[in-house]
């Protein structure tokens, strides 16, 4: 349904004859299945408040006006209303006029004695819907112009009968040519690409033709005049005849070079470490399952991977800054790309971890030569930032073969056995075996059971008496761990506390063994009074020392159990020292201030640091059972024993001897006047039951 069937169409009348005028009116207002609103103007000049609304469908113009005549009348109308249909009313001499202004923009003229209603009607319905038509087609190339342009496309159009193509001034100048440089021959489309890809292009453009199908595109590379090779996006349109032959191609060319450069940075962002600019993770495991399809087609096709991290790495980071640490991790890739042969691959994985792939070696020794090697190269010193940075690697080695079926697990047991080397010492490397993946399966079980004994509440704790070798009384206990395993039965700390520190479940269980500790000797004391009071002492860990106002954590839990903190003595190795630095410190002299004491556990296994005991001021140094079971007969270990002996008296702290097992040990104790300690001799770790048992028994009297 049209405009003239649905709405009133609004017409503008020029005409400066009323007779005229009156008989185009009666001629509209007889029409049938159209209504018209009409506007009467006498001259142009009278025409330009109406056009100035713009509210008019179309404009009925007489050629012969008193203010203008002829062409010149059209031409002001049409250049002020361009969007306005005109139809032409003349007389016969002004016929040849007419169709003038017909070819210069007017929709159709009329001669206005053969005019009637129908014929009026049907030249209004007809001017309005050309009118609009070409509006659209205008609206439509302009678009398509806009879009050209705004796309920077080059466009060629090919008929593929004649074998010619147009080449648009844009698609010239993209490969860098001028307008009359390329003729309008399909080779000069077709030399221009590269060669590399012209086959390809060829078979698309050849299958699109021969299927059927209508559009088409393609990537590939031409080559500019310069000799630069340009990624362009091609794509197409191709026009059949009644007999579905394509007769006719046109399309766009598109520079894509921008694009593929970032596909590429994208692509090598993704495989590669941003730090090092080494391969990462991913792009390591992909050149590890190529190894692996090599070597299973060719077992003669030997590879080994190298698993190393920085030893303390973290002490480099906490001390210098990470910054520092970060142009260590660089240093250290640049010094062994330089040793590493072209077909290897050396990846860093992630924070200090890296990985090496060595492709094609004869055997293990191989694999060993290039361990020994990582370890002279990284024994020179690094100079960063004004600092002398030394560092050592532990080295783990897993052998390829075609017993592998994933990468994954390559690296896994190249991991496994840098673990290994690490438990050994600085220094070293270790080729993994098949009973350290048994051992990470059994480690892995542990951890589980672990996680459901904290859930279960399995764990207990025991006490070992602390006794005077002055007196012989029980002075306080030491609070040790035990797991009440479901299945293994009783479990010492040697069998799960390494677990528990890996997978940080020593925070929870050190917490809960600190508040039971402290709940039970409060208990204690108030059944078994004594000058002074027994004191509890409890093994921390320092992971605990990683917790957000540890210090405080702990002062609550005394607050809870009514014990004072001088009755508590918090056992610290020299290692959890060292690890926790500066935090720890922090925290144990806000534990010092509230009067709790400090003991240092293992004394002599350690760092065995003066500057700290100095600094810090401990209360007690424990010797550790290693030097306390070698003292059957005095001679260098009784030597150290002594010297730790005198050391604590220099610095006026006490001195507590771990496992006691035998009366000599005890008499050479009491000879160097060690003043306490503990040990089997004395009493095994007992439940509390047992400790009542004890307290109840010997309250008074000596041990």
């Amino acid at each position: 349904m049209n405009r003239l069937q649905t709405e009133a169409v609004r017409v503008l009348l020029i005409e400066d004859t009323l007779g005229e005028a009156d008989l185009i009116r009666e001629m509209l207002r007889r029409a049938s299945g159209a209504s018209f609103l009409i506007e009467h103007a006498r001259r142009l000049t009278e025409a330009w408040p109406h056009l100035e609304s713009r509210r008019h469908d179309v404009v009925l113009l007489d050629l012969n006006l008193p203010d203008s005549d002829g062409l010149s009348g059209f031409e002001k109308l049409h250049k002020a209303a361009p969007w306005l249909p005109v139809i032409i009313l003349t007389n016969v001499k002004n016929e040849e006029v007419a169709a003038r202004a017909v070819r210069f923009g007017a929709q159709d003229y009329l001669i206005k004695r053969e005019v009637d209603t129908n014929l009026l009607t049907r030249a209004i319905r007809y001017a309005i819907e050309r009118q609009r038509a070409e509006e659209a087609l205008r609206e439509s190339e302009q678009r398509y112009a806009l879009a050209v342009a705004g796309a920077n496309d080059g466009l060629w159009d090919w008929d593929l009968r004649r074998g010619r193509i147009y080449f648009s001034p844009r698609w010239k100048s993209i490969l860098g040519y001028g307008p009359e440089e390329i003729g309008d021959q399909t080779d000069e489309w077709f030399k221009r690409v590269h060669p590399d890809d012209v086959d390809g292009l060829k078979a698309v453009l050849s299958s699109r033709l021969a299927e059927g199908t209508e559009h088409f595109s393609y990537e590939h590379r031409v080559m500019t005049k310069s000799g630069q090779a340009l990624w362009v996006l091609c794509r197409g349109l191709v026009v059949r005849d009644e007999n579905g032959e394509g007769y006719r191609a046109a399309g766009s060319l598109t520079d894509i070079s921008q694009r593929k450069r970032a596909e590429a940075q994208l692509i090598h962002d993704a495989m590669h470490d941003a730090l090092t600019g080494l391969p990462n993770r991913s792009l390591c495991l992909d050149r590890l399952n190529v190894a692996l399809r090599q070597v299973r087609r060719d077992e003669h096709k030997a590879f080994a991977v190298l698993f190393f991290d920085l030893d303390r790495f973290k002490t480099i980071n906490d001390s210098l800054g990470h910054t520092v640490g970060d142009q260590l991790l660089v240093g250290i890739s640049r010094r062994l790309e330089k040793y590493l042969r072209p077909g290897d691959t050396l990846a860093r994985l992630g924070g200090d971890e890296f990985a090496i792939l060595l492709n094609e070696i004869e055997g293990v020794s191989d694999a060993t030569h290039v361990a020994e090697r990582i370890h002279q190269l990284l024994e020179g010193e690094f100079i960063i930032e004004g600092h002398e940075v030394f560092t050592t690697a532990s080295i783990g080695i897993a052998m390829g073969s075609d017993q592998y079926r994933r990468a994954e697990d390559v690296l896994r047991d190249a991991d496994l056995a840098m673990y290994r080397a690490k438990r050994a010492g600085n220094l070293c490397y270790e080729v993994f075996d098949g009973n350290m993946h048994e051992d990470a399966v059994a480690l892995l079980t542990l951890e589980t059971d672990l996680r459901r004994a904290v859930e279960r509440d399995e764990f207990v704790v025991h006490y070992q008496p602390i006794v005077s070798l002055v007196t012989e009384r029980v002075l306080g206990f030491e609070a040790l761990l035990r797991w009440k395993h479901p299945e293994r039965g009783l479990l010492l700390p040697d069998e799960f506390i390494h677990a528990a520190e890996e997978t940080g479940l020593i925070i929870p269980i050190g917490w809960r063994v600190l508040m039971e500790a402290c709940h039970q000797t409060r208990v204690w004391q108030k059944l078994f009074p004594t000058d002074p009071p027994l004191a509890i002492s409890i093994n921390i860990s320092g992971k605990l020392f990683q917790e957000i106002n540890m210090s405080g954590k702990l002062l609550r839990i005394l607050e809870d159990s009514g014990l004072a903190a001088e009755s508590l003595r918090l056992e610290i190795t020299e290692s959890a020292i060292m690890d926790h630095r500066e935090t720890a410190l922090e925290e144990l002299m806000t534990l010092r201030e509230s009067g709790i004491q400090l003991h240092i556990d293992d004394f002599g296994t350690g760092y065995s640091s003066l500057t700290y005991l100095q600094r810090f001021a401990y209360d007690t140094l424990k010797i550790d059972r290693s030097f306390v079971g070698a003292m059957n007969s005095p001679g260098e270990t009784g030597a150290i024993v002594k010297a730790i002996v005198a050391l604590g008296k220099m610095l006026n702290m006490n001195v507590i001897a771990e496992g006691v097992e035998t009366e000599e040990q005890l008499q050479w104790l009491r000879s160097i006047q060690c003043p306490e300690a503990q040990g089997f001799w004395f009493s095994e770790p007992m439940d509390e039951l047992g400790v009542d048992t004890l307290l109840r028994g010997k309250q008074g009297k000596p041990l």
